[in-house]
């Protein structure tokens, strides 16, 4: 929804105002795959950040996207709800090969070099599964579960709502069962509704700040195109302590990348997708 130019220029003014880490998230990011490597490259190599991460359902990701730009991230993180196909098509993930797929894109996580990351939407049609065998064979480095969240405007279900998440909901109980299940997992991240709340700091495709709010709804600030990054974020609440308390500090840096020794030009044929 912005131009790469205005793009860069907002990431340039979180750089400077102490941004460490980015994640692009979506929606799907690898529907614009020339957008989204060009950002990753500028992140990495420009503002030299410390990581660079993505988050994807993996059914775009293309061996050579990665092969091509694999220098530029450190993480990426895939979402998986269920190791059961057709629970994944119920949730209304994948086309019945979502596991096949997690599994290449796991391997071209360790020949590339890529930290592995899953993320998981623990709901209704999935709280009762017992994913342990298929965590113990992907060995993702963090494996976050989430308690689906419902959030006024956004997937409760009323006339304005984008969505309605109503029917996958479950209570504090039904996810504390399933984190039970999973607790002998060393890379288990544990985000129930509370714990999620004002605990991130996001920018939306506007580069507008948004925020849950007290009862889940969200507020958004002034694009940092528009004004300064101090300014927008004092409109919205970010929660530092949440944040620390749902692990948000931790080994992010793949270790292997040494961006003194990368040059990249957008010119570069070498780097064309």
């Amino acid at each position: 929804m912005v131009t790469l130019q205005e793009a860069k220029f907002g990431l340039k003014k979180l750089k400077d105002s102490g941004m460490r880490k980015i994640n692009f998230a979506g929606g799907e990011p690898f529907l614009y795959p020339k957008f989204l490597a060009e950002l990753c490259r500028y992140c990495k190599i420009d503002l030299k950040l410390e990581s660079v991460s993505i988050i994807s359902n993996g059914s775009l990701i293309k061996e050579d996207w990665l092969r091509a730009n694999h220098d530029f991230i450190d993480i990426l993180g895939i979402s998986c709800d269920s190791f059961q196909e057709d629970v994944n098509i119920k949730i209304g993930r994948g086309n019945g090969k979502q596991i096949e797929n997690i599994f290449r894109i796991r391997e071209l996580c360790h020949i590339f070099n890529i930290k592995f990351k899953l993320n998981t939407v623990v709901c209704k049609y999935n709280f009762k599964e017992d994913m342990n065998d298929f965590i113990d064979r992907l060995k993702p480095f963090r494996w976050k579960c989430f308690q689906v969240l419902i959030v006024k405007t956004e997937n409760d279900g009323n006339n304005n709502s984008l969505r309605n998440a109503n029917e996958f909901l479950i209570s504090k109980e039904e996810y504390d069962d399933f984190i039970k299940r999973h607790k002998g997992q060393k890379c288990l991240i544990v985000e129930s509704n509370s714990i999620m709340k004002s605990s991130y700091l996001i920018l939306d495709e506007f580069m507008r700040f948004l925020d849950k709010g007290d009862d889940y709804t969200y507020v958004i600030s002034d694009s940092i195109l528009n004004v300064s990054v101090n300014k927008a974020l004092s409109q919205i609440k970010w929660d530092q302590d949440s944040f620390k308390a749902r692990q948000g500090e931790y080994n992010w840096s793949n270790s292997s990348l040494n961006t003194s020794t990368i040059s990249c030009s957008s010119q570069d044929k070498n780097l064309e997708w």
